[in-house]
């Protein structure tokens, strides 16, 4: 019996962990793959307070795991497979184990959202579906397409201008939606070109991607692109890990939590990603933990 079980340790989860051990409760973090979650598998990180020089996605988790494990936090890498959340003690089930905790922090986060497109699920880590902190100096000097408009696909497609002959971002907006910083380095970084009021349509190829199709929003039709070695970079938003998570309040997947982080069963708290809110950064999903456990703990 631990006294707070946390699902999930990205910035979020790592943080309610530090937070519940240092107020002296038996706390354990479960986790399906490694720490870190989405952000440990990008390029760069950006705009956290106290940042490492040249601080990537990989060596901010690695950082985020040592300081849980110093603080005392317990790390179980496994997969959960169901919960039960009402009642006073509450039951957390994975592939090998069940374990039980009168209070339970549910921050697991997200999944990168996929395109459902003819040739994706064919053609996933031949070229595309790529990520450009894991894959990006395999795609040196040559051409590459970033789908997304948002700060964190501009971010990935700046990375991958290092690298690449040529970066495209593909984006269904008639603008970047990222912030203006990133906006004023795509624009000055020489070889990044806008491929605006667009969408991926398709991608094909005998062995990899050779031929990328795209649709032009405003009418003019479907594009097709002959570029064989190329690189397709997914970065489309992420859809809330809330399957589970049947009997609480939602709002379009996300769970509803008040001030205190507190979900609509007693005992039971949301943070990070996985939650309705504003603004989903590592700021605040690490505050969000924070505030969580301090509750949990009381």
């Amino acid at each position: 019996m631990h006294d707070i079980i946390i699902i999930g340790a990205g910035p979020a989860g790592i943080s309610a962990g530090i937070y519940a051990v240092s107020r002296g409760k038996k706390t354990l973090v479960l986790e399906k793959a490694q720490v870190g979650g989405l952000i440990g598998r990008v390029s760069t990180v950006t705009h956290y307070t106290a940042l490492e020089p040249r601080e990537t996605g990989a060596s901010f988790a690695a950082r985020m795991k040592q300081q849980a494990l110093d603080a005392g936090v317990e790390i179980v890498y496994e997969s959960v497979t169901g919960v039960e959340l009402t009642g006073e003690v509450k039951t957390v089930r994975t592939e090998k184990n069940t374990y039980q905790a009168p209070r339970v922090i549910l921050a697991n986060g997200g999944t990168a959202r996929r395109l459902g497109i003819p040739g994706e699920a064919e053609l996933a880590g031949k070229g595309m579906g790529m990520n450009a902190a894991r894959d990006g100096e395999a795609y040196t000097g040559k051409n590459v397409y970033v789908v997304g408009g948002a700060d964190g696909a501009v971010k990935e497609a700046l990375y991958l201008a290092k690298l690449a002959r040529k970066v495209t971002i593909i984006h269904f907006e008639d603008q970047l939606g990222c912030i203006a910083e990133f906006r004023r380095k795509a624009a000055a970084a020489g070889n990044i070109e806008l491929c605006l009021g667009a969408r991926l349509h398709a991608v094909s190829g005998a062995e990899r991607v050779d031929r990328l199709e795209i649709e032009h929003v405003h009418g003019g039709g479907i594009e097709t692109i002959e570029d064989p070695g190329c690189g397709v970079f997914v970065y489309a938003g992420t859809d809330p890990d809330t399957s589970m998570y049947a009997g609480l309040e939602t709002v379009d997947g996300y769970l509803v939590t008040n001030e205190k982080m507190e979900t609509s069963i007693p005992g039971v708290y949301a943070a990070g990603d996985i939650r309705a809110k504003q603004v989903r950064q590592a700021a605040t999903a690490v505050a969000d933990g924070a505030i969580a456990a301090i509750n949990a703990a009381m």
